[in-house]
């Protein structure tokens, strides 16, 4: 907005500059307040130190000692975009978000599925999937599919409420199966390594764990078991995810940044995977069996 004096009446165009200064004032307050608040906190987030948001125990991908995969991710990142790292611990459970990335407490979750809300979400930095667990030794070792008749009437392991229950069910699997608690308090439980010692005791036929989950606690016991990602199912819900960094709504520079992280240090990230046994998928769902 622009005010021009005219000769002659210097007083009436001071008042004019005045009223037009302050209407400018006024509207880019109004823009101000139209931008959505998620928007107007990217600048304002300190970038010194890598922030994340955590479960301090939820092995294999994060504790307080450091020892999860996701841990390790973080340190690969802190070191490559040259910041310390600090974190807030948070069971990951209701009011994770609003507690954590919300509260503007920490600027990164290191895993979250693709799609899922509230977050933002970066490119996805793997992929992987359900998996089937059995005795190497067993007839059920190789199977691929829910749909496979050697699992009728077989005594299956499974998180109560998750997406395989629905394809146990569609596949008359149900009767037979073993449930097994989703909320727990992981410093006292620990659901899947259950599931993995009541096969090995021959409790239970098979199980059914997320990849990173199965792939880790299997290859933690001590016999051997065969973990077999669940990538041939028809229909919903799908058994593959890809999985992400979740950072808040708004913070586009930030998702940029993470994402040439990611790009310029797959083959990195991809090793950490694999050495925690993480069923790694590519694009086709074919296994990744090793990093470059």
């Amino acid at each position: 907005m622009a005010i021009m004096a005219q000769p002659g009446n210097t007083d009436r165009s001071a008042r004019m500059r005045g009223r037009g200064v302050a209407a400018l004032a006024t509207l880019v307050t109004l823009a101000a307040l139209s931008i959505p608040a998620s928007a107007q906190v990217a600048d304002l987030v300190d970038r010194s130190t890598l922030r994340v948001c955590a479960d301090p125990a939820n092995m294999p991908f994060t504790d307080e000692e450091g020892q999860g995969f996701e841990n390790k991710i973080a340190e690969l990142m802190a070191q490559k975009l040259g910041l310390a790292l600090d974190y807030t611990w948070f069971p990951q459970a209701t009011g994770f978000y609003r507690m954590t990335l919300g509260a503007k407490r920490c600027d990164v979750v290191m895993g979250y599925v693709a799609g899922g809300d509230p977050v933002l979400n970066t490119n996805a930095y793997y992929r992987s999937a359900w998996v089937l667990v059995a005795k190497k030794d067993s007839d059920l070792a190789g199977i691929d599919t829910l749909e496979d008749p050697r699992l009728k009437g077989r005594r299956i392991g499974v998180i109560a409420g998750t997406p395989p229950g629905d394809l146990l069910t569609r596949n008359g699997l149900m009767p037979m199966a073993r449930p097994y608690a989703l909320m727990v308090d992981r410093r006292f439980e620990s659901p899947a390594e259950a599931m993995i010692a009541d096969i090995d005791d021959g409790e239970i036929d098979a199980g059914i764990l997320w990849g990173p989950i199965g792939g880790y606690y299997a290859k933690k016991s001590q016999i051997p078991l065969s973990v077999m990602p669940l990538v041939k199912e028809k229909g919903d819900p799908s058994l593959v995810y890809r999985i992400t960094f979740g950072i808040r709504p708004g913070e586009l520079n930030w998702k940029h940044q993470l994402n040439a992280f990611i790009k310029d240090n797959q083959g990195a990230i991809d090793r950490i995977l694999l050495d925690y046994g993480v069923p790694l998928l590519d694009g086709q769902n074919r296994p990744i069996d090793a990093a470059p």
